[in-house]
């Protein structure tokens, strides 16, 4: 079963200058803007409830039917979205329909959504979209990896083992479903972490505008290539899995594709950055050939060094023929044995 929501219609005054937000039949507050990118814009929020007496049972609380899902304090995450045209509704509406079919603690829930008709000036409709979900003000991964480079740190080798399991917890959810469901653009950026005391950080995998039925049957030169331009669009490039970049006329895509992502971003943890990314800084380098012939580079790390078996924990992910590459059952088999084995 699907996480369930509604959208109906969205009502905001001053969203830049910290007015209010109806969505549906609730309303949110604007406290400040997290971040902007493209046509989207996050903003903090904090729920306005009618009853004081009941901080946290105001309408919110009443449409959800997970209260876990509910924030302590009131305070959510908004986002904006500003459509142009009608592909980018569509795409929308497919991102609000892929992500009511997800529950599962280590993926992000919408909360609520509305998507609104807005006249323009010159009388032309557009439309705008109101994302609902749970704040993390911890920011992604990417994030506190630039922080802990700037600052020479490292995770521990059992934090890097537990942030990526409860990745691989989330990522074996929508392969699990019926159809597969592939995410297509697993990288830090997608992650959102929480730290909590004396344990590993939370880890949430978000952004589900690319995701889609995971297999694909390539029967023809034009299919391939269709695949890869969409591929270009929708999967980060130092992320993105082999098969995506040379697609052959003849292949069955499946959602291995995200299990070489995963290899990416396991290295990420450790390091900082993808494998690949160093072909992007050599004269003449080529981040397609890095990929396609996995050639990796393993950078000075903490002192002591990861263990040997995390770099062959990567290489095992990010073998370049998407038939002999693990599958979700596999990674987490492997990853609960390297947590025991490091545990101790």
């Amino acid at each position: 079963m699907g996480c369930s929501f509604s959208g109906l219609n969205a009502l905001y005054d001053a969203v830049n200058g910290g007015g209010d937000v109806w969505i549906n039949e609730n309303r949110f507050r604007i406290v400040r803007q997290l971040g902007e990118g493209g046509f989207a814009f996050v903003f903090l929020v904090k729920e306005v409830v009618s009853d004081s007496s009941s901080p946290s049972g105001g309408g919110l609380a009443k449409k959800l039917k997970d209260p876990s899902r509910l924030s302590g304090d009131g305070t959510y995450a908004l986002k904006k979205v500003l459509i142009q045209s009608s592909e980018q509704l569509e795409l929308v509406r497919e991102e609000i329909r892929i992500s009511s079919l997800f529950c599962h603690p280590n993926l992000l829930p919408l909360l609520d959504h509305a998507i609104i008709a807005v006249k323009s000036s010159e009388g032309s409709v557009k439309h705008e979209a109101y994302l609902l979900f749970p704040v993390h003000l911890d920011g992604t991964l990417l994030d506190n990896a630039q922080t802990m480079k700037a600052k020479k740190e490292f995770f521990s080798t059992l934090d890097v083992l537990e942030i990526f399991r409860q990745l691989c917890a989330g990522l074996k959810h929508m392969h699990s479903n019926e159809p597969p469901y592939a995410h297509n653009d697993v990288k830090p950026g997608n992650v959102l972490l929480t730290h909590r005391k004396g344990k590993s950080p939370l880890a949430i995998l978000m952004d589900f505008g690319s995701a889609r039925p995971a297999r694909k049957e390539i029967r023809s030169r034009s299919e391939a290539l269709q695949l890869q331009e969409w591929a270009s669009e929708h999967c980060s490039a130092p992320f993105r899995a082999p098969e995506l970049w040379d697609c052959p006329s003849h292949a069955d895509i499946d959602e291995r594709t995200d299990i070489w992502s995963l290899g990416c971003t396991l290295y990420a943890i450790m390091y900082g950055l993808s494998p690949f990314e160093y072909a992007l800084g050599e004269s003449g380098g080529s981040l397609q050939l890095a990929i396609v012939n996995a050639q990796i580079k393993w950078p000075a790390g903490p002192s002591p060094p990861y263990p040997d078996a995390l770099h062959q924990f990567i290489k095992w992910m990010l073998q370049p023929q998407a038939a002999v590459r693990p599958r979700i059952d596999d990674i987490v088999i492997h990853v609960d044995k390297l947590i025991a084995k490091f545990s101790n």
